[in-house]
């Protein structure tokens, strides 16, 4: 009898003992649920404003960029990286994730963007949601440049220079030292690496014929190679140099809007080049004589080639960090998904946090571990440059003084 009582006595206790672990651990989340939303609604409270500042553009204003930036299957989050990289509330982005790249990840792009406080409210970043099919080889990648630069021509009146990046690309300085900058010399000057001396490229890059079935053809295949070559035009000079170019808005209305018959004779020839965004840009303006006196000879990046040098330049990594804050460079290529040096970069010129905007003297927001700094905002039509603003101005009175006008 006694031992059937201690029994059941044993079993009670048993039993609340659980409930009492039970109901610790009840409070204990409900009270942690209470403390984040504590601290959520003293974030949403006190960092994102119902409006954002008015953004004024014109002459008396710094300038503005539209970036045009691109990648394939996989370089989602890269995208979203460089974004957050040369954002700024005055500025006007494109995505474009290629077709290579599943919706799945377009869908998980487009959800990241929104969870930006700043993007959300000045809504100036936008997703190409058709997208293109694109070859390392052939046209497809030229149209698509030339496709992204009409988009943003037609959607936003107030920028004043494109700039064309890929995945692999990033900032060497934030958007206030870039703007800056470019503040300072006429708003008409085109940032491309031109030369006629065609060399080599003549007769393996120019002369050959191809045809690139990406623009065509829903699945991806090689280019088709023509058996005979064609002589080089001359109806038009042509010209040729970096691929990577920072031109002017009234030099990309001349090409898309189409007032002359040139930048559409140019394209037709440049259809069935190899690798035409090495030729296109290039030949139009130095055959233009109302831009050729546009151009300075330089594409403002860093990179580092290969002797012979391969079709793209080498990867850049901690190594490289010290030439590449001394050059006078906007932007660097290219890098490996997540290279350290990437964190360096972020860390001593971006002053970036993870998976925050580059702040400018348009973020007002104090820095916390649960506030984004660029959560709030000022007055955006105001930059602060810093200490790499001096550098790329250095670099670029030097390119001005030795102005190399096409010949």
């Amino acid at each position: 009898m006694g031992t059937k009582t201690r029994g059941r006595l044993d079993t009670s206790v048993g039993i609340m003992g659980a409930e009492k672990r039970w109901l610790f651990t009840l409070f204990s989340a409900a009270f942690l649920s209470l403390l984040f939303l504590l601290f959520y609604s003293i974030s949403a409270f006190s960092s994102t404003k119902p409006f954002p500042s008015a953004v004024h553009y014109g002459t008396h204003y710094p300038p503005a960029f539209a970036y045009y930036i691109s990648g394939g299957r996989g370089d989602g989050n890269r995208i979203f990286r460089l974004l957050l990289a040369v954002y700024h509330p005055r500025n006007h982005y494109l995505l474009h994730l290629n077709a290579d790249a599943s919706d799945k990840e377009r869908v998980r792009l487009l959800g990241a963007i929104n969870a930006v406080p700043a993007i959300r409210s000045f809504a100036n970043v936008d997703v190409v949601g058709k997208p293109n099919r694109l070859s390392n080889l052939g046209s497809s990648y030229a149209a698509a440049t030339l496709r992204a630069a009409a988009i943003l021509l037609r959607m936003h009146s107030g920028w004043n220079w494109f700039v064309a990046l890929s995945a692999s690309d990033y900032p060497l300085l934030t958007q206030d030292d870039l703007s800056h900058v470019f503040s300072s010399f006429g708003r008409d000057l085109n940032f491309i690496d031109h030369t006629s001396d065609l060399g080599w490229k003549e007769s393996q890059r120019f002369q050959p014929i191809v045809v690139d079935p990406a623009i065509y053809l829903a699945r991806r295949t090689q280019i088709f190679r023509a058996t005979e070559k064609r002589p080089t035009p001359d109806a038009f000079k042509v010209f040729t140099g970096s691929p990577w170019v920072i031109l002017s808005r009234s030099f990309l209305e001349f090409c898309i809007l189409g007032w002359d018959n040139l930048p559409r004779t140019v394209l037709m020839y440049f259809n069935n080049v190899i690798l035409p965004e090495e030729g296109y840009f290039h030949s139009v303006i130095c055959n233009a004589p109302e831009f050729k006196n546009t151009t300075v000879n330089s594409d403002l990046r860093y990179m580092v080639w290969d002797n012979p040098p391969k079709m793209e330049p080498q990867f850049l990594n901690v190594s490289d960090y010290d030439q590449m804050v001394q050059s006078g460079a906007a932007f660097a290529r290219q890098f490996k998904r997540n290279d350290p040096v990437l964190e360096m970069v972020d860390e001593k010129i971006l002053k970036r946090g993870h998976n925050q905007a580059a702040p400018g003297a348009w973020c007002t927001g104090r820095r916390s571990w649960w506030i984004d700094p660029c959560s709030q905002w000022g007055d955006v039509n105001v930059v602060n440059p810093g200490p790499q603003a001096k550098k790329i101005e250095e670099s670029i009175k030097n390119l001005l003084d030795q102005m190399n006008q096409c010949k």
